[in-house]
C-alpha cells in the first residue's frame, strides 16, 4: 500500500470518528482532496483509491492536470481568490468554485458559464477571522452578496467557505467554524437555500466536522508536504 492510499484511509477513519462524536452521519461529509502542487500521478493514485473530488488553486496548473487526467471522471473544485481575467477558464472547466467574495466575479462566472454545462456550484468565501491579508467578504456584507448571487443564472449558490486563522487547540478552532455555521443559518432564514459549509483543512478538520462542515479540504494529510517552488 502506498502512502497516498494509506493516508486516505487514515483521513477517512478520522472523519468517521469525528462525525460519530458529533452525532452526524459520516456520509454527509465530503472529502475534497486539495491537489495543488501535486502531480497527476499522485492524483491518479488517490482516484484509484476511491477519491473523486479534487481541489486546485492555480488555474494553469489545474488545466494541465485536467488534460493529463481526462480519462478519469474527476469532479474539479476551484479554491481561493479569483482574478477577473481567469473567470472564463474557471467557469468552463470546474464544477465548483469555493472562493467567490465579490459580486463582479460571480456575475462574470454566470455570464461565461457554457450553456451545455449544469449550473456552476458556488460557495461564498467569508473572512471570519477579520484578517486583512485574507480574501473573503466581511460577515456584515455577506447577506447582501448572497441575495445577489442567488439571483444569477447559470450559478447555484450552495453555501459558505472560510479559511480561519490557525489555532492550536480544538476549542479555538471551533469558534470561527461556529460563526460560519451561524451566518449560514441567518441566510437560510432569509429564504435562500444553502446546503454546504466548506471548512476545515488538514490541521483543523475535526473541529470543522464538529461544527457542521459538509466539505473538508484536505491536502497535506493526503499527499504529504508541499514543495511550492515556482507556482502560478
Amino acid at each position: 500500500m502506498n502512502a497516498i492510499v494509506s493516508n486516505l484511509q487514515a483521513v477517512r477513519h478520522v472523519i468517521m470518528q469525528a462525525a460519530l462524536e458529533a452525532k452526524r452521519e459520516p456520509a454527509d461529509i465530503e472529502l475534497l482532496a486539495v491537489s495543488k502542487t501535486f502531480t497527476p500521478k499522485a492524483i491518479r493514485e488517490a482516484y484509484e483509491a476511491g477519491q473523486r473530488e479534487f481541489g486546485e488553486n492555480y488555474l494553469q496548473e489545474a488545466l494541465d492536470k485536467m488534460a493529463a487526467l481526462e480519462d478519469l471522471k474527476i469532479v474539479w473544485h476551484f479554491i481561493g481568490p479569483i482574478q477577473s481575467n481567469k473567470t472564463r477558464a474557471i467557469t468552463e472547466n470546474f464544477a465548483w468554485v469555493h472562493g467567490v467574495d465579490r459580486l463582479k466575479i460571480a456575475q462574470r462566472l454566470s455570464e461565461q458559464r457554457p450553456l451545455d454545462l449544469p449550473p456552476l456550484n458556488i460557495c461564498l468565501q467569508v473572512n471570519v477571522s477579520d484578517e486583512e491579508s485574507k480574501s473573503g467578504v466581511e460577515p456584515g456584507q455577506l447577506l447582501e452578496l448572497a441575495q445577489e448571487v442567488s439571483k444569477l443564472p447559470r450559478l447555484k449558490l450552495r453555501g459558505l467557505m472560510a479559511i480561519p486563522a490557525p489555532a492550536d487547540d480544538e476549542a479555538n478552532q471551533r469558534k470561527p467554524f461556529a460563526q460560519l455555521r451561524k451566518l449560514s443559518h441567518k441566510i437560510v432564514e432569509r429564504g435562500i437555500t444553502l446546503d454546504t459549509l466548506s471548512m476545515g483543512m488538514s490541521h483543523d478538520y475535526v473541529a470543522a466536522i464538529k461544527e457542521g462542515a459538509t466539505i473538508i479540504r484536505i491536502g497535506t494529510a493526503i499527499f504529504g508536504a508541499r514543495d511550492y517552488g515556482e507556482n502560478k
